[in-house]
């Protein structure tokens, strides 16, 4: 199978996240994408308790519950150590040899992937799915592809996803003074986030 990888904490996931899933899905003929919640991520300041993280995991789970071809993978969330991308798609590849990885990730992660821990063990695992939003310079975009790819031997591909203004932290500071998360992640979560009062006492 060829399966797309979607990591982040998704603190709340977001219709940015899921369109972002979406035209992966479609533009690279995927047979699956898996929605990853880092428990752990080392370049993030994220709540950490096992509550919240239950709460991130559920949320996941209701947004991607009508999607058959979406799927929710908790490798990195059964961790308590840091999770890094090149031992994750490591293990993927010892775990699933028959099937072709894709990772899904931004354009400024591209841009910033020299600076994260073994980069250059991440480049043999998978081919990276680099999001172009609308706003980003394309002759750039080339530029670092071509860079990473002579370089490091990388696979890239550009994946042009529709430029959303949604972000994670905006949704918290809505949720923070009880205001709707309405339209801007699915109505499952908008629900959840609603029922247990999250992110009340976080911003």
């Amino acid at each position: 199978m060829k399966i797309g990888i979607m990591g982040g904490t998704f603190d709340p996931v977001h219709i940015g996240h899921l369109l972002l899933g979406e035209f992966a899905y479609e533009e690279f003929g995927l047979d699956e994408i898996w929605f990853m919640p880092n428990g752990n991520p080392p370049h993030k300041k994220t709540e950490y308790t096992e509550e919240a993280l239950h709460h991130r995991i559920e949320m996941v789970k209701l947004a991607v519950s009508d999607v058959p071809y979406f799927k929710v993978c908790l490798y990195e969330a059964e961790t308590e150590e840091h999770s890094y991308t090149y031992s994750t798609m490591r293990e993927f590849n010892r775990r699933y040899p028959e099937d072709d990885f894709y990772f899904i990730l931004g354009a400024d992660s591209l841009f910033a992937i020299e600076e994260w821990r073994n980069f250059q063990e991440i480049f043999p695992t998978c081919t990276i799915l680099a999001a172009m939003r609308d706003d980003k310079d394309v002759q750039s975009m080339h530029d670092q592809i071509d860079y990473l790819s002579s370089r490091y031997g990388a696979r890239i591909e550009l994946l042009r996803a529709p430029l959303v203004e949604i972000s994670s932290t905006v949704i918290r500071r809505r949720a923070s003074r009880g205001l709707s998360a309405r339209y801007m992640v699915p109505d499952q979560v908008a629900g959840y986030i609603a029922e247990h009062e999250l992110y009340r006492q976080r911003m």
